[in-house]
């Protein structure tokens, strides 16, 4: 998996890459017509549509939360325990609904199992660590920089697919690699020249790039645990997450941050929290669908895509002015990272075809 948007979904989002059936996206084509070709590049253009509107509104909002002068709340753990706590409930929500017929059947009935909990335990602790880096990310460096600023993540996938799984990388690939740490470095010398770099938001970028890519070697190691069922393993995730962020809000202090808020008792408030958690739930949804009705392959080129689209929109919104140089690290990093998908995309084709290589290979050329 290449660099992903990743938020609290991102489980869900590399799930429904790798393969498995889910339950609340539309099925395949199996033996029936297909449909005109018009009506199913609208169906592409719509989907495609969704996942970019839903994937930038739910930075926006999260940035609102986590920064915004007018709302003024310090308490980056409570927003990503109370999103992690709606997750869970919509995953339980949905499987009681599965009774009612589509589009909730065929989902598993959950239920909290102390021991699986435990298994899952490992996982969860990357899981926090890569959502509340990925929040301290965005809340110290702007929605522009943001992507620069996480934009490791294709890095760490190559270094840990070579210390952990053995795996090596094709000299191309590794050049995409180096663009990309190319444009990332340059986006931090531009960041600094223009007064706006944050050291510490650069920190949990890196740290979010490097949760990034261990979150998805766990999630493999674990999901046999829950029956390979990826709604099970959001659901377990999601709820231990809650359960240890209880003890870290305590230690920095967000519970009193809380009580002397002002806004607390603020309908709009509690509003905009709701909608930044139901966007960050249906993320994963979207990536679904647009993975089912393009390609793995297309999904990284519209999520490269849709990255440059979000730089722009945020400079506008946030009426900033940019240098050439800075624009120029942006180009590298995206280009980094869609050149990456396009390498991994061939070498995958080529795997496939070759009907010397067995099928165990095929899988980890996709890792």
């Amino acid at each position: 998996m290449s660099r992903a948007q990743l938020t609290r979904t991102g489980i869900l989002r590399m799930a429904l890459g790798g393969g498995g059936a889910d339950p609340l996206l539309p099925a395949e084509g199996g033996g029936g017509r297909r449909a005109p070709f018009l009506l199913r590049a609208l169906r592409i253009a719509v989907v495609v549509c969704l996942y970019w509107f839903t994937s930038i509104a739910m930075v926006f909002l999260n940035k609102y939360l986590l920064d915004s002068p007018s709302l003024r709340l310090d308490a980056p753990l409570f927003v990503t325990f109370f999103q992690c706590a709606l997750t869970a409930a919509l995953c339980l929500g949905l499987s009681l609904g599965a009774a009612c017929g589509p589009p909730c059947a065929g989902l598993p009935t959950l239920r909290l199992d102390p021991k699986v909990s435990r298994s899952v335990l490992p996982l969860s602790a990357v899981f926090i660590g890569m959502v509340t880096s990925n929040n301290l990310c965005l809340k110290h460096v702007g929605v522009a920089f943001y992507n620069v600023g996480r934009s490791l993540t294709t890095v760490f996938n190559v270094l840990l697919s070579y210390l952990l799984l053995k795996q090596t990388t094709s000299l191309y690939a590794l050049l995409a690699c180096g663009v990309i740490i190319g444009g990332f470095w340059l986006g931090v010398d531009q960041e600094g020249a223009e007064g706006t770099l944050s050291w510490t938001g650069i920190f949990f970028g890196i740290l979010a790039s490097l949760c990034v890519s261990l979150n998805a070697i766990y999630t493999k190691k674990v999901l046999p645990v829950v029956d390979g069922s990826i709604w099970r393993l959001t659901f377990y995730n999601n709820v231990n997450a809650c359960v240890l962020f209880f003890p870290l809000m305590v230690l920095l202090g967000e519970f009193r941050t809380l009580y002397h808020f002002d806004k607390l008792g603020s309908p709009s408030f509690w509003g905009m929290m709701t909608l930044g958690g139901v966007f960050g739930f249906a993320i994963g949804y979207v990536t679904g669908l647009q993975i089912k009705f393009t390609s793995p392959l297309t999904h990284n080129v519209s999520g490269t895509a849709k990255a440059c689209a979000q730089t722009v929109l945020a400079v506008i919104y946030f009426e900033e002015t940019k240098s050439f140089l800075w624009w120029t690290s942006n180009l590298m990093v995206l280009g980094g990272s869609f050149a990456y998908t396009w390498v991994k995309g061939l070498e995958m084709r080529k795997v496939q075809e070759d009907p010397n290589v067995k099928s165990g290979e095929r899988n980890e050329t996709g890792v």
